[in-house]
């Protein structure tokens, strides 16, 4: 969000969702660590006091969701065009176009904390968690985000929202099935631990890596507390080994391991809600 105009992101997100049928799921965050120093300056965006530019995108994004949510945003002009005027809000004020009624419902924000999973819930928006969090209290990676996703649930309910969110958890899920899954990631698995590193100056924890036969795999992967908390799971895969590959690797986790756990893949159509878990 460093990098955008939030009206003009607003635009296309929605002409994106109404010509896919509203099958937009846009997960949006301040950015990940970068090469750029400041980068954000370079497209306009000054007066950050944070090294990281997380002040201004936690500005910007209020802004993006009254555009989303089809707010008056700017004054109709006194001089008419001749054109048909554009929808005015109950203010007279003009909202951006096109509209795409119900994809604020389908907006994430991808939060590496505790505090920003608060913040998220007051914005009324949905909870997206990675494979790390900018925390390292002793704790597991899973009990940490689990915390995150109740502190998350419980901000939510406090705020007033009408509508129930969803929440989802990155994870490195590998199945094993085949000799060649064992050569790239046997060894990934075994004794696998959650990490603590420095980003972005804060300590850090990363998640594990799961890689193990499917049967294995659910076991491990019903110990994971926050898994179990979150109702959607994303698979990190590794995009250098290829469009094929990664098939597998999404084929073989759809037919090995969640059914298992009673789970169902996204997106088996177009919807009027939620991508399924």
């Amino acid at each position: 969000m460093r990098y955008e105009n939030p009206l003009y992101l607003a635009e296309e997100a929605a002409a994106l969702d109404l010509l896919s049928d509203g099958r937009v799921a846009l997960g949006i965050s301040r950015g990940s660590p970068e090469p750029a120093e400041r980068g954000w300056e370079a497209f306009g965006y000054t007066g950050s006091t944070d090294p990281r530019g997380a002040d201004i995108a936690r500005e910007k994004f209020p802004h993006f969701m009254a555009a989303i949510r089809g707010e008056g945003m700017v004054e109709p002009a006194r001089q008419q065009s001749g054109f048909p005027p554009s929808p005015a809000d109950e203010h007279g004020r003009l909202r951006i176009e096109p509209h795409s009624p119900g994809l604020d419902r389908r907006i994430w924000w991808g939060a590496g904390s505790r505090e920003t999973a608060v913040w998220a819930a007051q914005q009324g928006v949905n909870l997206m968690s990675s494979t790390l969090l900018t925390e390292a209290t002793g704790d597991s990676f899973a009990q940490l985000q689990s915390e995150q996703i109740a502190l998350f649930r419980d901000a939510w309910k406090e705020a007033g929202h009408d509508w129930t969110p969803r929440v989802s958890v990155s994870r490195s899920i590998f199945p094993i099935v085949n000799e060649l899954d064992a050569m790239y990631f046997g060894a990934r698995g075994q004794g696998a631990n959650d990490q603590i590193g420095v980003i972005d100056g804060f300590r850090s924890t990363f998640g594990k890596t799961y890689a193990a036969e499917p049967d294995q795999l659910v076991e491990q992967l019903k110990q994971d507390t926050a898994l179990m908390d979150a109702d959607s799971v994303m698979l990190t895969i590794p995009s250098q080994l290829g469009v094929d590959y990664n098939l597998h690797i999404l084929e073989a986790f759809a037919t090995h391991v969640a059914p298992e756990l009673g789970w169902q893949p996204a997106w088996q159509g177009p919807t009027e809600g939620y991508p399924g878990s």
